[in-house]
């Protein structure tokens, strides 16, 4: 007989994007003539910049012709790729990588998510609570995150994130295995300075911890002095692997591309003591897992990184954070308490009068036409807020945000 895996019977029903698009699926049946607005799940609007098209096209027509035509790639990824990678995002912030540690993906969520497997079940994991779910989930899956009681993971140590501490995790008081971190954050939109960076390397670093670092917004930050990569920090080269995406800096949620660095002096021990590389690791795994992200993908990827795809890419990032500006100061003169929103395309919405997270996603829904993303989907600290996105266009946020002022007005 055949035995399930009972681990994935203690996730819950469903994922909470999932749950999501199921109210709102309920919602348009009953009332087909409103037209939904989603302020909600981060799914990009623009399209694909010229320079990432243009390669397409040449990667294509590339595949047409026998005498250019690829089959299987490489696992770990195109050179002309990963070349791209550290000349461009590494080198001009001083972060000296070797070729070997960049690992390309067809975007970061599979990494984040199957990362884990390179260290045993019983390794304790700490996160930011509100958190991505997938770390959660993913660790859930191999029996790492224990049970669920009254919507905590036994076996996760919770770090909160809110308005009391200025949404800056705190260091746990009992040691952990392994660090989540996600920055800029989602759900919360919200930075961390090098100071505050640096204590979590330094933590990793006297406890033999690891961090899971993940990048996936970096490309919104407005401010050169808040760090872009971990790897601005001295020593987290030997404490951190870090996650990258393609799918919200030029908007590949369709194409699928990102990349996870692995840097060589990453170590776990094992039972007896011995010092064993996550990079080899890594690259067993993917070698055994993963037949490598589409050569039409990377080319595209690689496009990113032409003058013209870096000017083309930054007007589509400006374009979302101009949204997301418009959403900060109309929904602060509504007298709502609202965070991030500036160096990050996600927005952090108090919700008023102490109203619970699912209720008023529903108050907004029905009462406005507009969807948003319970905050307590998260995590346990996220209950009281919801999270808005400003990936949607701006004809349809201006829109939005109208209802809005005369639904809470």
């Amino acid at each position: 007989m055949a035995l399930v895996n009972d681990h994935f019977l203690k996730l819950p029903n469903n994922y909470l994007f999932s749950d999501v698009a199921k109210k709102v699926n309920a919602f348009k049946a009953t009332h087909p003539k409103a037209r939904v607005i989603t302020l909600g799940i981060g799914d990009v609007t623009q399209p694909l910049c010229p320079a990432v098209v243009e390669a397409i096209h040449r990667a294509a027509d590339e595949l047409a012709q026998q005498s250019t035509f690829r089959g299987y790639g490489p696992e770990q990824g195109y050179d002309f790729l990963r070349e791209a990678i550290l000349k461009n995002d590494f080198l001009p912030r001083g972060i000296h990588l070797d070729m070997s540690e960049i690992f390309v993906n067809d975007g970061s969520k599979s990494d984040t998510g199957n990362i884990q497997e390179l260290i045993r079940w019983d390794n304790s994991i700490g996160v930011t609570d509100p958190i991505y779910p997938v770390y959660i989930d993913s660790n859930v899956m191999i029996g790492r995150a224990g049970v669920m009681e009254e919507g905590r993971w036994s076996n996760v140590i919770y770090m909160p994130c809110t308005a009391e501490n200025g949404f800056v995790p705190q260091i746990p008081e009992r040691r952990v295995d392994v660090i989540y971190l996600c920055y800029p954050n989602n759900p919360t939109g919200m930075t961390l300075t090098k100071d505050e960076l640096r204590h979590w390397v330094n933590y990793a670093l006297h406890n033999d911890a690891l961090i899971f670092f993940d990048a996936a917004y970096e490309a919104y930050i407005q401010d050169d002095r808040i760090p872009h990569s971990i790897y601005e920090i001295r020593g987290a080269r030997k404490c951190a692997i870090e996650f990258h995406s393609y799918s919200k800096t030029a908007g590949f949620t369709g194409v699928r591309c990102g990349y996870t660095v692995v840097p060589k002096e990453v170590t776990a021990a094992t039972l007896g003591g011995e010092r064993i590389s996550l990079n080899h690791l890594w690259l067993r795994r993917q070698s055994t897992k993963f037949n490598g992200t589409s050569y039409i993908s990377q080319r595209a990827a690689e496009a990113v990184y032409t003058p013209e795809g870096k000017r083309q890419v930054r007007q589509t990032i400006d374009y979302y954070m101009q949204n997301a500006h418009k959403m900060l100061s109309a929904l602060r003169a509504l007298g709502c308490e609202v965070y991030g929103g500036e160096h990050a395309p996600y927005l952090w919405l108090k919700t008023p009068g102490g109203t619970g997270s699912w209720q008023f996603f529903e108050e907004m829904l029905y009462g406005a036409h507009v969807v948003c993303t319970p905050g307590v989907g998260f995590g346990p600290a996220g209950e009281g807020y919801v999270r808005l996105t400003a990936f949607g266009r701006h004809d349809e946020t201006a829109e939005a945000l109208q209802r809005l002022e005369k639904w809470m007005g």
